[in-house]
């Protein structure tokens, strides 16, 4: 644990399925979003307390907590090959972090609920497995809240700022774009599109930003993009975590799923981009 290192907070777009098992198998090049992945624990400053994830594959009536010592797995695709339903992602859990983040949910006056049983889904356990694929960091989840209200979780994302001078990396797990019914040649322009503005707005001053992601349905192609948004408010709690630092993109394509433009971003104090 380190006290004394702020660290960042990301955005990562987190892939589909199980890919980092099955890259033969998945269309386009993954090596761009598998080597960003893998240089996160080289650009925190300092081996991490522990890893609060938050994925798309998981929303609650309220924020929700995981807690238990040693999550179990969720396997929560469909349509791969039998043994990616025996992966494991050993990585201890945090009841030690998730009680504090119950704290400061509580104390912010958001209402929270804690979860012992809820396992890894994908969204965690397949990049973890590329960033820290020895599953030596403790690991817990925080879901997002029914309803996708933008505001909600980057109001979250400020009551959990505490844990990044405690040790505790926070990562909105999710996809800069996302809409499985409009792949292919048909997601190029869309992707593209949404992309440009993400970028924008990330790179505006904190107030601009903020503004820009509450109003993020006015965006081009935005509900193309994002025809739910369960993949696109993980950025919230990101930014929310981390509302006066700079973006820096650490990861982009044009060719992901062949013709899907999407990025990761880290958000933090630093001067130089990644």
């Amino acid at each position: 644990m380190t006290d004394t290192v702020r660290m960042p907070t990301y955005f990562i777009s987190h892939g589909g399925g199980p890919w980092p098992w099955i890259k033969d198998l998945m269309p386009g090049d993954l090596g761009p979003l598998e080597r960003s992945l893998r240089a996160i624990p080289g650009e925190l400053g300092a081996p991490p307390r522990a890893i609060l994830m938050v994925s798309g594959h998981w929303e609650a009536p309220e924020f929700t907590v995981q807690t238990g010592p040693n999550p179990p797995m969720l396997y929560d695709y469909g349509g791969f090959p039998d043994f990616t339903y025996r992966i494991q992602y050993p990585a201890p859990g945090s009841p030690e972090v998730a009680t504090r983040v119950t704290e400061l949910l509580a104390e912010a006056g958001i209402p929270v609920r804690q979860d012992s049983h809820r396992g890894f889904d994908h969204g965690v356990f397949a990049p973890l497995y590329v960033a820290y694929p020895d599953a030596d960091v403790p690991v817990l989840q925080l879901s997002l809240r029914h309803g996708y209200d933008p505001a909600a979780h980057l109001a979250a994302g400020r009551a959990l700022a505490p844990l990044r001078d405690e040790g505790v990396v926070i990562i909105g797990s999710g996809l800069s774009y996302h809409n499985l019914g409009r792949m292919g040649a048909d997601a190029q322009q869309p992707s593209a599109d949404f992309d440009k503005w993400l970028g924008d707005a990330l790179a505006a001053d904190p107030e601009q930003r903020t503004a820009a992601l509450l109003a993020w349905e006015q965006a081009p192609s935005a509900r193309v993009a994002h025809p739910t948004e369960d993949h696109f408010i993980p950025l919230m709690l990101a930014v929310g975590a981390a509302e006066n630092d700079r973006a820096v993109r650490t990861y982009h394509e044009n060719t992901f799923f062949g013709s899907v433009t999407a990025s990761s971003y880290r958000f933090d104090s630093s001067t130089q981009p990644a």
